[in-house]
């Protein structure tokens, strides 16, 4: 079956959202202290964009947990994250986290290389949890947080970091130990696809719980599904679109799956519009783990 064309493919979008993102947070520091430019401020945790701030949830919630009160513009910054998880899910995370962003380039980067690429594209995880751990780890870091009374995602958040060494390098001409957080996240994609952002990240986790009742899912139509699969190997999260996961709490909306399929089983669709809960084939029911 012919593939899609370049900008047909959902992915291709996906990576340009990512990289603008990515150089907006990355470019943000240059303009303040090179040239002035001040229409930009902050980096993902608390970004503004001239008179519009906007904040991370958890890290509005780490704030409210922590001085014991509600902070009205805080309140009012977590407005439209909130919205957008709740309509469309996680899709922070796939579509403008820059450590997402590195993710892809780092797999990129390996593709290039002569038979690891290969082996790289379409590998097996080497270690798996359950996929509850990702609540375990929201809850652990609530707990940490109001026990120290300190906002532990603020410090140590992959995606904030990559911003904040950035802005320490261009003000201050040095970045900090902390980086090695960074480097060690994205090394754990070379043990399972994704390690962290499916099982540890803590803002993940509150983002797909926000999104648990998402308008924009992914239809799995079994009256097309000829039980190949490759969603599955494909899906960065580690779950089964072939069996209706796509439409669970631990999908991204990446798309990955989506453009994936070689007979167009797999589609965006809004809850709104009516969704039938496809059940899977006889034949994926067989294969099923």
């Amino acid at each position: 079956m012919a593939k899609k064309s370049f900008f047909k493919r959902i992915t291709v979008w996906r990576y340009i959202f990512l990289a603008v993102c990515f150089i907006i947070v990355i470019g943000n520091p240059f303009t303040n202290y090179y040239w002035d430019i001040n229409f930009i401020q902050g980096w993902f945790q608390s970004i503004g964009i001239g008179n519009l701030w906007v904040v991370s949830p958890l890290e509005g919630l780490e704030s409210i947990l922590t001085a014991k009160f509600f902070y009205m513009p805080s309140l009012v910054g977590m407005v439209v994250p909130v919205v957008v998880a709740v309509l469309m899910g996680r899709v922070f995370c796939s579509w403008m986290c820059p450590i997402e962003f590195l993710s892809m380039v780092t797999d990129k980067l390996f593709g290039l290389v002569p038979k690891v690429g290969e082996k790289l594209k379409y590998r097996k995880d080497l270690v798996r949890f359950a996929k509850s751990t990702l609540w375990f780890a929201l809850i652990a870091e609530l707990l940490i947080t109001m026990v120290i009374g300190y906002p532990m995602f603020v410090w140590w958040s992959p995606p904030g970091l990559v911003g904040r060494e950035t802005m320490f390098w261009v003000f201050y001409k040095y970045i900090s130990i902390e980086i090695v957080i960074v480097i060690v996240v994205l090394l754990m994609n070379l043990i399972t696809r994704r390690m962290f952002c499916r099982y540890f990240c803590p803002l993940g986790a509150l983002l797909a719980l926000l999104g648990k009742k998402r308008q924009l899912v992914i239809e799995h139509l079994s009256s097309k599904c000829v039980g190949c699969r490759l969603c599955d190997k494909k899906c960065p999260m580690g779950i089964k679109p072939s069996v209706g996961e796509s439409q669970s709490v631990y999908c991204w909306n990446c798309a990955e799956c989506v453009d994936t399929c070689p007979t167009s089983a797999l589609r965006f669709i809004w809850r709104d519009k009516g969704i039938i809960q496809v059940k899977s084939s006889p034949i994926l029911k067989g294969n099923e783990s």
